[in-house]
């Protein structure tokens, strides 16, 4: 079975009433448009999106009366970053920008994937975190950028 376009989401549309398998995906395979996947049922599945949408937790591939495919993200080990003030944030904020890496902001967090060497430099400049396990809601995206 190939998937070309997206059906809904539970998060929109409520859970289906039928009964569900899941794909399990990690947020950085949200963003691929051609891929094959397998359900937990062990269904085979090729993803070849025909819009520019990329793929998020919830998203509904398949419905019939009695069936139905739902991409599930699986928790990233990220660091939450929680500066205390505008000179903590700043710092960091520009620390991360000359290093290229991604960052998603929900609250007043900064989320990033982790990285030993991100984990070091806040312990340095004693900025507050924590590393856990967080489903993200959209992959983390590298912006293509050179000093040229």
């Amino acid at each position: 079975m190939i998937i070309e376009e997206i059906i809904g989401n539970v998060k929109n549309s409520g859970a289906p009433t039928t009964h569900v398998e899941r794909v399990y995906l990690r947020s950085d395979e949200l963003v691929k448009k051609v891929q094959r996947v397998k359900t937990d049922h062990g269904k085979e599945l090729g993803i070849r999106l025909k819009s520019g949408k990329e793929l998020l937790d919830g998203d509904i591939l398949y419905q019939d009366e009695k069936n139905a495919i739902v991409i599930s993200v699986i928790e990233d080990d990220v660091l939450v970053i929680q500066p205390t003030n505008l000179l903590q944030m700043g710092d960091i904020a520009h620390q991360l920008g000359n290093r290229h890496l991604p960052a998603q902001f929900e609250n007043e967090e900064m989320i990033v994937q982790y990285d030993y060497l991100v984990e070091k430099l806040l312990q340095d400049l004693d900025i507050p975190f924590v590393r856990e396990n967080r489903k993200m809601k959209e992959a983390f995206k590298h912006i293509g950028h050179s000093h040229d």
